[in-house]
């Protein structure tokens, strides 16, 4: 049997019933490019002609020449109804996409109870929907809706279900775990079924997290026999969410040894995914496997000692294949190992038992005591290392900044900040508002700078976060402000600390800003990196 797997990606339609999941035409579009650069063999766009968005993204993205083919999405005819005079598979046809997913029931207690109909009926609007299509040129893919639960109910009329699908000409027959509530022994049982009863079918699987089973009963239905897989880029979907792509790929292709993607497709897996995550303004947790911030972090000195060795002692694979690097995390828990892996990591010479190198330690302990947190900060960490290793100049230096919070009554509270700074021996003032006064000093500071830094328009801030330190001290307590900044390519994290919020939010944002110079290398001297002129380096 060919181990070549078919992806569908289903994120611009099934992903974006996820709560908190909107986008835009040009968001479909972004994505859908995206993807496409992935190697994902078809990408369903959504539903023609269900709204404004959708007419939008079918229409235009024929404009760009994708090697994946556009899936248009509808369901069968209605009960009692001709396929041919059917607005919603007509829809389908004009769309114009190459192929069509077609949603028809496969549970009994459905057909009698969602549709209303009988099972003879909706036998009939399967077949007669997927002949229409077909008949018009389009490739069908079959999406048996509720499939494992109706086959565990009543598996003779399940299977009549494909049986009958597969008699109309769909090019493939995909079974769905919709309420996904079914165990991977159970998918794999029932696939093998399937795929001797119906051994020329082409089988596809569809599952959904419910059970946080979706990756598992993929890989299950797949080694069971089936060969297409449909799913989202992390996840995204209707309650519990889809089964996530950018784990079932790599699970396929690196452990398993089917086909999924090019290996040089696979290395854009992580930047895929992150870049999905952006456009949908959704945060990735960082723990997500193979892709995430933390999936391939190390904070304890023992792991750090051991990979600094070698990698495969607690890795199980290389980062590299699926676009992610390995982090090695700094704290008070962790050794001089895990420095001495940072700075190796930046390319910096750093002898440990060098009086420098032990200073550079015991700064980070003591910086530690007072409340930073670098394991969460790497960007602030880097920074740090460059500085005290003589690797860094200055482009700007702080003067002053003040703030102004106004709140009238029956109105929002406006808040304006005025930012000095001095860039290459010309003091900059600015003022800009926010709607609060981290915004305000964010916006104020990038006015000050981009006309020196253009690409410092392309960044921004993507999470903001605020710990006290000190309970018992109540509005006298030390707090933490950890920010996370994201431009079109990387993510970073920076940290503050101060009795006052707005010292520590300016702290943590100025690093973040200096970083992203840093990272974008905007300087005209080589070799000349952005040093803090306030935070880390004056406590």
């Amino acid at each position: 049997m060919s181990k070549a797997i078919s992806i569908f990606d289903t994120t611009l339609r099934d992903g974006t019933q996820g709560e908190g999941v909107s986008l835009s035409a040009d968001d479909k579009l972004k994505i859908a490019k995206k993807l496409d650069d992935l190697g994902v063999h078809y990408i369903e766009g959504g539903i023609p002609g269900s709204n404004t968005k959708d007419i939008e993204f079918f229409k235009r993205v024929k404009e760009l020449n994708l090697n994946a083919k556009v899936v248009a999405f509808g369901s069968t005819r209605r009960k009692g109804s001709v396929a041919s005079e059917d607005a919603n598979l007509k829809r389908m046809i004009e769309s114009g996409a190459q192929a069509a997913t077609l949603v028809g029931k496969s549970w009994d207690f459905h057909v009698h109870t969602a549709l209303q109909t009988t099972l003879e009926e909706n036998l009939s609007m399967i077949y007669d929907s997927i002949a229409y299509l077909k008949q018009n040129g389009m490739e069908v893919i079959f999406d048996a809706e509720h499939f494992f639960d109706g086959f565990k109910h009543n598996p003779e009329y399940a299977q009549a279900v494909l049986t009958r699908a597969h008699e109309a000409g769909a090019d493939w027959l995909v079974m769905c775990d919709t309420n996904g509530g079914t165990m991977p022994n159970e998918v794999h049982e029932i696939v093998s079924t399937l795929r001797g009863c119906l051994p020329h079918a082409h089988l596809g699987i569809h599952t959904h997290n419910d059970c946080e089973l979706a990756v598992a009963n993929t890989l299950s239905a797949v080694q069971a026999g089936a060969r297409q897989v449909q799913g989202t880029m992390n996840g995204y979907g209707e309650r519990c969410g889809n089964a996530n792509l950018a784990s079932i790929i790599p699970n396929l292709q690196l452990k398993l040894g089917y086909e999924c993607v090019t290996k040089d497709s696979m290395r854009q897996l992580t930047n895929a995914a992150r870049y999905v995550s952006e456009i949908a303004n959704v945060n990735m947790p960082i723990n997500q496997p193979y892709v995430g911030n933390a999936a391939f972090a190390h904070k304890g000195g023992i792991h750090v000692s051991a990979i600094l060795r070698d990698s495969r002692t607690y890795e199980h694979i290389v980062p590299e294949l699926v676009g992610n690097k390995q982090r090695v995390l700094v704290s008070e828990l962790a050794g001089q190992s895990n420095i001495v892996s940072k700075a190796q990591e930046l390319g910096l010479e750093f002898d440990p038992s060098s009086a420098n190198s032990r200073q550079i330690i015991e700064k980070i302990k003591d910086l530690e005591h007072q409340g930073y947190q670098f394991e969460g900060a790497d960007a602030s960490l880097e920074l740090l290392i460059r500085e005290a290793n003589g690797d860094m100049k200055e482009l700007f230096t702080f003067e002053s900044f003040k703030m102004l919070v106004e709140k009238t009554a029956g109105k929002s509270v406006v808040s304006e900040a005025f930012v000095k700074v001095n860039i290459a021996g010309t003091s900059a003032y600015t003022a800009a508002e926010g709607n609060g006064p981290v915004n305000a000093l964010d916006n104020a500071l990038r006015k000050a700078l981009v006309q020196y830094f253009p690409s410092l328009a392309n960044m921004h801030l993507s999470d903001y976060k605020v710990r006290v330190l000190d309970e018992k001290d109540a509005t006298a307590a030390k707090v933490r402000v950890l920010i996370e900044s994201k431009n079109t390519e990387n993510t970073w994290n920076t940290v503050g600390v101060s009795e006052n919020v707005i010292e520590a939010s300016w702290e943590a944002l100025v690093h973040s800003f200096r970083y992203a110079l840093l990272q974008e290398k905007l300087q005209d001297e080589p070799g000349i990196l952005p040093i803090p002129a306030h935070g880390l380096s004056n406590h």
